[in-house]
């Protein structure tokens, strides 16, 4: 029996806990201490050198918000303090996995970031296609990323690097679900609706608080494709989503989403059915009705695809008064993460590059020189504060209203019951069809097949807990024993991990 390998920090210091973010109390926010996540992440956002580690493949247009309800209740964020009140928009769209010159038709899901060029300085609305994600904790993130890109042997798409985590990590399975459905090869950026996917906190001006998420409808219709025509498309025009959206706005035929928002108050938040902050788990419309609050457009392209698309850097911790992040653990790695990776990817002063600089505002800081400053650094102004020299000071009213948090510092796992299967299952069942349900099952089974039998078994008795009849669909579709797959569903996830090693 080989001696067991203990995992270790990079100065091969053990780690006692890989799956969970230190956090205070079991609902968070993120502790600062927690030097393995910062480690894991750090060294993660420079694994690529020079494109984006995630979301390389992008396509990007400017526009316009503009407010059609009255949100102050809820929010004291200037850009939405009126109705009627426009705010200039940049927007990127993007494949997540594949590399710049991977094909616009990939199974993968789309990032929808969204730059709001306020008042207040830049907001940053950083999210994609679809209301989930695979996990929820940050600790995870590289390693799923890394079952997403290439074997570091062969260099090739590998399924059973992909099918291994994903059957390990039953978190994932809503995600899964949406992503070998047909929503998971969009027909163009244009007919696909963006999601914040995290919860957000938004506060009024008397300091009342309340969790959001956001749902950006496209106007222009959902469009998908199917397997076989997204294939097609991979060799035909690999290009041809980003061509859709240039020759759209080219055409004068820009397209339009319209912002809908879930809306919970903290009181409805203590007591849901599950943790509101979990990334996998979406509101149902029937608890938390959405209202529409706006409208996005997309009206002008970029001049040069380098300068504005490429080199822009969108980061969700750039927040603007009445809007704060919530104790979602994977938002708040990503706090950290996306600056981290912008520092590494354009260097130290990336807020100076046009397409990032705020427009309606001016940046007065004391950050002052590093590489690729093409400012006047500040010119004779001091750079420190306190000062008595006139610089700019803090100013109270930007503070955000305080919530309580209450726990232990360690590693926690979420409190609430983690059902992983309740929400994929009736994603199934209620909110697909005969056709959807065929494809899906087609889809999964495509792919799937290229996984040792194992791997097939494991990921299989995911879905037979979600739903014995698609469960049992994928298993003939791979030829599995039914029966091996109806027990490994009985099973723990440790008890099914265990069964399914090597």
């Amino acid at each position: 029996m080989p001696d067991k390998k203990i995992m270790t920090t990079g100065f091969g210091a053990p780690i006692g806990d890989d799956q969970n973010t230190a956090t205070a109390g079991t609902r968070g926010p993120a502790l600062m201490q927690d030097v393995h996540l910062l480690e894991k992440m750090a060294h993660f956002d420079r694994e690529r050198i020079p494109e984006r580690v995630v979301h390389a493949k992008g396509a990007g247009a400017y526009g316009y918000f503009e407010v059609t309800a009255d949100v102050t209740r809820y929010t004291k964020a200037a850009f939405l303090s009126q109705v009627g009140k426009r705010t200039e928009v940049f927007a990127r769209f993007s494949t997540v996995g594949g590399e710049r010159g991977s094909a616009d038709s990939a199974r993968d899901p789309r990032g929808f970031a969204l730059k709001f060029y306020t008042e207040e300085g830049n907001y940053d609305m950083v999210g994609n296609n679809t209301p989930v994600f695979f996990i929820r904790d940050p600790l995870k993130f590289p390693d799923f990323i890394h079952t997403q890109k290439r074997n570091p042997r062969t260099n090739l798409k590998d399924a059973d690097m992909f099918w291994d985590f994903l059957s390990l990590t039953p978190e994932s399975l809503h995600q899964v679900t949406v992503l070998f459905s047909d929503r998971g090869t969009p027909a163009t950026y244009r007919n696909m609706n963006g999601y914040s996917s995290h919860t957000y906190k938004w506060y009024n001006a008397a300091g009342d608080y309340f969790w959001v998420k956001y749902h950006f409808k496209t106007d222009q219709g959902i469009r998908n494709l199917t397997r076989q025509e997204s294939e097609h498309l991979a060799g035909a025009s690999p290009d041809h989503a980003t061509e859709d959206l240039f020759n759209a706005i080219a055409s004068g035929n820009p397209p339009s989403w319209t912002l809908e928002m879930q809306i919970m108050t903290p009181e409805q938040a203590e007591d849901y059915r599950f943790d509101i902050f979990d990334v996998t788990k979406v509101w149902p419309h029937g608890d938390v009705p959405p209202i529409k609050i706006g409208k996005l457009v997309l009206d002008r392209n970029p001049v040069n695809y380098f300068a504005e698309v490429e080199q822009a850097a969108f980061n969700p911790s750039n927040l603007v008064p009445g809007i704060a992040a919530s104790p979602d653990k994977m938002l708040q790695g990503r706090l950290f993460s996306y600056h981290d990776t912008h520092l590494h990817r354009l260097g130290p002063n990336y807020q100076l590059i046009p397409v990032n600089a705020p427009k309606a505002a001016k940046a007065q800081n004391y950050q002052r020189d590093g590489f690729m400053r093409v400012d006047d650094g500040g010119g004779s102004g001091p750079n420190y504060w306190p000062n008595s020299f006139g610089g700019p000071a803090p100013d109270a009213a930007a503070l955000e209203p305080d919530y309580p948090v209450h726990g232990e510092a360690g590693r926690h796992a979420y409190a609430h019951p983690n059902d992983d299967h309740s929400q994929p299952g009736e994603l199934y069942r209620k909110a697909m069809n005969d056709m959807d349900r065929e494809h899906l099952v087609g889809n999964i089974v495509e792919h799937l097949k290229n996984a040792v039998p194992r791997i097939q078994k494991r990921q299989c008795a995911l879905f037979y807990k979600a739903d014995a009849e698609w469960g049992g669909r994928v298993a003939t579709g791979l030829g599995l024993d039914l029966a091996e797959v109806q027990k490994l569903a009985d099973m723990t996830k440790e008890e099914r991990a265990a069964a399914t090693a090597v």
